[in-house]
């Protein structure tokens, strides 16, 4: 693949005593949605947080705009290269602050964020709650507005983990539509889902986990040839 934005080797990462990932090799091309398939425990989650530096101890090899950065703080890792955004599951919402004051609160890591009105015409619902506090947003609202607030950042190497999880098919036919105008933009997006159904048709590469390693991959045109093995890893 040309022009590699993340790549991770043999990366192995612990919380605690607990070791979690055991080898994890995948790369991640500019323009590209890869997903990360798997059971829960898998390591999807922990190999999102890894890439951000927000494990414990980390071993092994991720390189993001070719430059080294498993050594790298939280806060220097969202500055390299195009800049990378991570949206975690829990969302982090501030409850206190509005709508519109939670997308202003995030800093600049990367030129080219999205401005406010571009903002709202991606998510209009966001425009009609802005000055609604964070504890009135719908869990679909929420999550629009944590996607929403990375966007404003600059970064285009986006995290997203689980965002389509508890919500209702209107909302995740929103989020699916949102991936393939940031696709058409040249995002490139790493996504953790478990909803085979919404990850599948928005993803040009599959990686499967299972007990901490990569156990497949496999691309969009070997998708169907490939799903007597989902059914058995993931039971789709």
């Amino acid at each position: 693949m040309s022009n590699e934005l993340l790549k991770i080797e043999n990366l192995h990462a612990w919380y605690g005593e607990s070791h979690i990932l055991h080898g994890v090799n995948l790369t991640v091309s500019e323009g590209e949605v890869v997903t990360l398939l798997g059971r829960n425990g898998a390591g999807r989650t922990t190999t999102m947080r890894a890439i951000m530096g927000l494990t414990g101890t980390r071993k092994g090899s991720i390189k993001i705009s070719g430059e080294e950065s498993s050594k790298l703080a939280p806060h220097n890792i969202a500055r390299l290269g195009i800049g990378v955004g991570y949206c975690p599951e829990e969302r982090g919402i501030f409850a206190s602050l509005s709508a519109e004051e939670n997308l202003m609160l995030p800093p600049t890591i990367a030129p080219g964020g999205m401005g406010i009105d571009e903002i709202y015409a991606m998510f209009p619902n966001l425009k009609e709650r802005a000055s609604s506090p964070g504890t009135r947003l719908s869990g679909g609202e929420q999550q629009m507005l944590a996607v929403a607030r990375i966007l404003r950042t600059g970064a285009r190497l986006l995290l997203l983990d689980e965002i389509s999880e508890g919500l209702a098919p209107v909302i995740v036919q929103k989020l699916a539509e949102m991936i393939l105008t940031l696709k058409a933009k040249g995002y490139t997006i790493v996504l953790v889902e478990q909803n085979f159904r919404f990850a599948a048709p928005l993803a040009d590469r599959f990686y499967v986990m299972e007990h901490g390693t990569i156990v497949k991959q496999f691309v969009q045109s070997e998708l169907t040839q490939n799903m007597a093995m989902l059914q058995e890893y993931l039971g789709v």
